[in-house]
């Protein structure tokens, strides 16, 4: 990776992104590959359309998805729109938490200096700019670090239980990849909403899985979740790979499975593949198989503010990198040995000056 200094002077007046040559700094992507494809660069602050929000980053989360980005595999990826040869984003990152620094003509819930996390375009930079519809108020009692670490995981987590799983009080939950982003606040969710949790982690992993409340812990090293001992009213499957007659053996008769994600398969489809066998299946056999197409909403950020104001739900962060430290931040994803998830803090301008 290469690093340019920055040079560029910005100013705290509204609508400054609307200005030419106001620039920041931004992990730029230009290429797929491995880390060698980031730099670190000076590059055209974004410009917001009326229903968007610019964000001052403060924090972003990084998570498999950008590792894929970053990868551009599977293939199918690309051939969906994504860029074929290169990201036709260039600034990688979505998760994102900072302050309102500009707010297009048709917002209106938020304000020029407002804390705020959501879903943005590129939040590996010192600004990004956010859809109103992707976006909410920081929770009070959740820093900056914690807040980037929420939005896509926690998003998924929660609409792989209420609105896929449709989870209820007292039934068993079983979740595959625990330890992960989506897996640490689907654990933390699933006994929020009064289930009894399994959860399912690598080797070193199971008192961090314990930590989030999870009732139960399987080892997959040296248990088996599908050997017929237990069968669960709801299996969420987060970034696992076990083919769908396994899920189904460890299924309650009337039971659900959520295919959330999939890292392996291959190059072109990768997970995707059992994902959309899923309900293909499902209608022919009386368990209900299903697969998440998460939606990157800002009502659910509102949902889910109500468990971390009772401390029901707390992002759990692994550890934080600047953002010139992007690659170093990815090697650690890939290293496997990430406990909930990463963190990139962003400095500003202002706090530089």
């Amino acid at each position: 990776m290469t690093s340019q200094r920055h040079h560029a002077t910005t100013s705290g007046e509204p609508h400054a992104s609307h200005r030419e040559g106001v620039l920041m700094q931004a992990m730029v992507q230009k290429g797929y590959g491995s880390t060698e494809v980031f730099d670190l660069a000076e590059i055209e602050r974004p410009r917001i359309a009326e229903d968007e929000v610019l964000v001052r980053v403060r924090a972003a989360g990084l998570d498999r998805g950008t590792w894929h980005m970053m990868a551009g595999r599977p293939y199918l990826l690309r051939v969906i729109g994504f860029g074929f040869r290169r990201p036709k984003n260039p600034v990688p990152g979505i998760d994102v938490a900072g302050t309102v620094a500009e707010v297009g003509s048709a917002v209106t819930r938020f304000a020029v200096g407002q804390p705020v996390y959501g879903m943005s375009r590129g939040s590996f930079a010192e600004y990004a700019a956010v859809l109103e519809t992707k976006l909410a108020e920081k929770p009070a009692n959740l820093t900056f670090e914690q807040a980037a670490v929420v939005p896509i995981s926690a998003g998924t987590a929660l609409q792989a239980l209420s609105d896929s799983g449709r989870v209820e009080q007292g039934e068993r939950v079983l979740v595959l990849g625990a330890s992960g982003g989506v897996g640490s606040f689907a654990v933390q969710l699933a006994k929020a909403f009064g289930a009894e949790v399994t959860g399912v982690c690598s080797p070193g992993k199971q008192d961090f899985v314990r930590s989030l409340g999870a009732d139960h812990v399987i080892d997959y090293t040296r248990e088996d979740f599908a050997d017929g001992s237990n069968h669960y009213d709801l299996i969420l499957d987060i970034a696992g790979n076990p083919p769908l007659a396994r899920l189904r053996r460890a299924l309650a008769p009337n039971g659900t499975a959520v295919v959330v994600g999939g890292e392996e398969g291959g190059d072109w489809t990768g997970g995707f593949g059992r994902s959309l066998r899923a309900p293909l299946l499902a209608r022919f056999v009386r368990q209900r198989l299903t697969m998440l197409a998460s939606k990157e909403r800002g009502s659910d950020l509102e949902r889910l503010a109500e468990h971390f104001k009772n401390g029901t739900v707390t992002p759990r962060v692994d550890r934080t990198f600047p953002l010139a430290q992007v690659p170093e931040a990815m090697r650690h994803l890939e290293a496997g040995d990430v406990r909930g998830k990463i963190v990139i803090t962003v400095v500003t301008d202002e706090a530089r000056s």
